[in-house]
């Protein structure tokens, strides 16, 4: 696993070793980024981007080596939010990012309350746990960390619709790629 494009160009990233940790493959991530810059290469510049279910930090690390201004990484294994911390020391990545060691929702909660606003929000939780996606996709839908330029990403498996509107949030592209998928939503009036 490799860091694709930007200032940490070609630049590995580790993983942690078994099935718990499942991280965006390199050609997804750049596929992501692709469709999101697409004709614009600083859409990123300043900007700021929230990695839920982080994992490896992979897709948020990402976003920092293409310019993003800030990165909250979210993630609730202890092991692997310090496995992040790794990953941004290893690329010597000292600020414009936060790691968070909490659950989804108890960080979404604390965000809101710091008045915290994400332009981007991307999340890829364990396949196996298809509930999640419509719980924080319905969180999200409400939460005054969206302005209404905020696209939030969903990966998931190709064979699995996480939905197409969740309140306010609605899918404005579904991207299959192999075995995933990613869905992109905005918020609607």
């Amino acid at each position: 696993m490799r860091v694709i494009a930007g200032k940490y160009r070609s630049r590995p990233l580790k993983s942690l070793r078994g099935t718990d940790v499942r991280p965006t493959s390199d050609r997804l991530r750049e596929t992501l980024f692709n469709v999101l810059c697409a004709g614009n290469r600083g859409a990123l510049g300043g900007r700021v981007w929230l990695d839920l279910f982080a994992g490896t930090g992979a897709v948020g690390i990402e976003a920092l080596s293409r310019g993003a201004g800030g990165v909250i990484f979210v993630e609730s294994s202890r092991k692997a939010a310090g496995l992040i911390e790794t990953n941004l020391h290893s690329l010597g990545i000292r600020d414009g990012f936060q790691v968070m060691a909490l659950e989804v929702a108890a960080a979404i909660a604390k965000l809101e309350h710091a008045g915290a606003v994400a332009d981007f929000v991307f999340l890829d939780p364990p396949y196996r746990m298809k509930d999640v996606y419509t719980r924080t996709l319905q969180m999200l839908s409400g939460a005054p960390l969206l302005n209404s330029s905020s696209v939030v990403m969903a990966e998931h498996e190709r064979k699995f619709d996480p939905g197409p509107q969740f309140g306010r949030l609605q899918r404005y592209r579904k991207l299959e790629q192999g075995d995933a998928a990613l869905s992109f939503y905005r918020l609607v009036r």
